[in-house]
């Protein structure tokens, strides 16, 4: 069953650019990834998606159901967590939760104490009170209380500590093995790397990827630094030659047994190896033909 598809999505804001002509499928039990790095036009698909704001053109369907006609009917087995974590000012975070789970009709107290125990989240401050990470706990525990079946979750981690991230993501595996449809937005490679099964590639409003997890890292370069040296080894190909005081950087594509090899005589007095940062990853799709 395809629980989110999209056909020739496009949303423009006059002569700005939103998204243009998405052709999008999510599949039930997908832990799926959106990347794009900021202002690519992931929040504008996920708003269009959950009828926050309406599409120019094309359509769109999340359960079979129309974004535009049932979006009352989608968002009661959706549970969204949006970029921002906005609450009402002077709110205490167990009334947030309470309004957040009374706004579905379901009693979610012991799934929300659950929650807010792993999170480590003092549901006893007021909302203003709150630290940036506290602020998106709170936001994760109104998304998720109501086991939702599918989860729209739009940059979740940032403000988050690594502690929190670990544990969150935790959850939300949990959740997946229980059939819940994961769709995750971010602009972290590793995220996506380390937790979904499936991802597309967003830039420019367009999409420029879309496979499994496993098909996209394969496809990406490497960047590397050799530290002590200031050339490119010979006899290998490497990209985006950077020079520096400390060493040189570049992206390589080719077998690391190659590249062992190539810098084996050279003097340099450290290498890293490093995933690639999303704007050079969305340059080896254009050149294999992306746009």
């Amino acid at each position: 069953m395809t629980v989110i598809e999209t056909k020739k999505l496009t949303k423009t804001y006059g002569s700005a650019r939103g998204i243009t002509e998405l052709d999008l499928a999510v599949n039930e039990g997908d832990f799926f990834g959106f990347i794009g790095p900021n202002g690519a036009g992931k929040s504008t698909t996920i708003r269009t998606l959950l009828g926050l704001i309406f599409p120019t053109s094309g359509t769109a369907s999340i359960f079979g159901k129309d974004i535009v006609s049932q979006k009352t009917e989608i968002l009661r087995d959706v549970g969204y967590m949006p970029s921002e974590a906005n609450f009402y000012n002077g709110m205490r975070v167990r009334d947030i939760i309470s309004l957040s789970a009374g706004m579905r009709k379901k009693d979610c107290s012991e799934e929300a104490k659950r929650l807010c125990e792993r999170l480590d989240l003092d549901c006893s401050k007021r909302v203003d009170e709150l630290s940036l990470g506290n602020r998106k706990k709170a936001s994760i525990v109104c998304a998720l209380q109501h086991k939702p079946k599918l989860c729209i979750l739009d940059e979740p981690t940032s403000g988050l500590d690594p502690l929190m991230q670990r544990e969150f993501f935790g959850i939300l595996r949990e959740r997946h093995e229980e059939g819940a449809t994961i769709f995750l937005s971010s602009h972290i490679l590793s995220e996506i790397q380390k937790n979904c099964t499936r991802a597309a590639i967003i830039k420019e409003g367009r999409l420029i990827a879309l496979d499994s997890v496993e098909n996209l890292s394969k496809t990406s370069a490497k960047r590397v630094t050799l530290h002590g040296v200031t050339a490119v080894p010979e006899g290998i190909s490497v990209k985006s030659a950077e020079v520096s005081e400390d060493g040189v950087t570049f992206l390589y594509g080719g077998e690391i047994k190659a590249l062992l090899s190539a810098v084996d005589q050279m003097p340099i007095t450290d290498m890293t190896i490093t995933e690639p940062g999303l704007d050079e990853i969305f340059m080896h799709f254009y050149e294999k033909g992306g746009k």
